[in-house]
């Protein structure tokens, strides 16, 4: 797993224990993956650029779902630390909890489930992320 922090708001460590403990809560083995945290500047760029909306977002993910030595290669999921802590403080609660919950959002959709194709699909997409969300809550 690699994971890269432009912005030090959270914990390197901390990123990597709940990344792993959310693919074992998704039943993901053998598997890899890059995390970035970023800024606002940043993943704007990047929402242009790949998505064509020119605002920054709060997770991105870019899916490669190949498999290179036996190990499953997800790809890589983009967080910006500025809007998760803009919406830490509308919701109330920490960075960290921001990042998590983002984190599941990104992982989701790099194993291939999505929330933008019709209402079945979301409630599918977002039901998952509550459960994974709730079990990982549960391990801390």
């Amino acid at each position: 797993m690699l994971i890269k922090l432009r912005k030090r708001k959270v914990g390197k460590r901390r990123i990597e224990e709940k990344v792993h403990r959310i693919l074992e809560i998704l039943g993901v083995e053998n598997a890899e993956l890059s995390i970035l945290i970023t800024d606002d500047a940043h993943i704007r760029d990047l929402n242009r650029t790949y998505r064509g909306k020119d605002s920054p977002t709060d997770v991105l993910s870019f899916p490669i779902d190949a498999t290179v030595g036996g190990r499953r290669i997800l790809g890589d999921v983009v967080v910006s630390i500025d809007t998760a802590e803009r919406q830490a403080k509308v919701m109330g609660t920490t960075i960290e909890d921001v990042v998590e919950r983002l984190l599941i959002h990104g992982i989701l959709h790099l194993l291939g489930y999505d929330h933008e194709g019709g209402e079945e699909e979301a409630k599918e997409f977002f039901h998952l992320e509550e459960k994974v969300y709730a079990e990982l809550k549960g391990y801390d």
